[in-house]
Formats: C-alpha cells, structure tokens, sequence
C-alpha cells in the first residue's frame, strides 16, 4: 500500500507530460539547442496566455500543454523542412494535436480547448521565427 500510494502521488500526469516534454527537448538538443528551447520557453508563455483566457484558473499544465506544443513544432519543422521554410497552418496543426493530447494527460479540459492553446503557440512561434 505505501509503495502504490507513493506511486501515485509522485507519477501524476503533469509529471509524465513534463517528462515526456523534457524528453523531447532533449532529442533535438544537439541540434539547435538555442532555438528549441526559446520555442519551449514561448509555447509555455503562450500556453499560459491562453489559459488565462480559455481556462477557469492558470496552471502547471497550460504551461506544459503550450511548451510541449513548442518542442513539437520545433522538431517537425526541422523535420519537414529546410532553414527558413515554415508553414503557418501545418505549425498550428502540429501544436493543435500535440497540445490536445498532452491536454488529455495534464487537465481535464476539453481537447478543443488544449487543442486551441497548441495551435495559438505555434502560430505565435511561427510569426517570431
């Protein structure tokens, strides 16, 4: 019993989302480090933006939704394509699905509305870069 309800605390969602988000900034480490981490840095900012508007309270997860969103449209851009080349509908698209579920791991809000604070960080990473 005390092993279990220690996993149970300590393994929360948002751990796992952080972890999974911490991962996959470190994959794509080696090759821009500076970049990835500057999208993660804004996709959590954005994530908590858009928390405050669509949310009921501002938490750890809106950050982890928009941060995991940034990696994720990092790594596929770098992926699909060249320097210079991104999509503005294919990053949102990117940040909308990994948002939406991440979301599923992080909160209980709806998808549309993880979905929406994915899309919004990668379209805001998509007009800095």
């Amino acid at each position: 019993m005390k092993r279990s309800n220690f996993v149970n605390r300590v393994m929360t969602p948002e751990v796992a989302a952080i972890a999974f988000t911490g991962l996959v900034t470190l994959m794509a480490l080696p090759a821009n480090a500076g970049e990835i981490i500057e999208d993660v840095a804004v996709g959590a900012g954005v994530g908590l933006g858009t928390g405050v508007i669509l949310g009921e309270k501002v938490g750890v997860d809106d950050a982890v939704n928009g941060a995991a969103a940034g990696a994720a449209c990092h790594v596929a851009n770098e992926a699909l394509h060249e320097e210079g080349e991104r999509n503005l509908l294919e990053d949102a698209a990117v940040g909308a699905v990994v948002a939406g579920g991440v979301g599923t791991l992080t909160n209980d809000d709806s998808f549309l509305t993880n979905a929406a604070q994915g899309a919004a960080a990668c379209t805001v990473i998509n007009v800095l870069d």
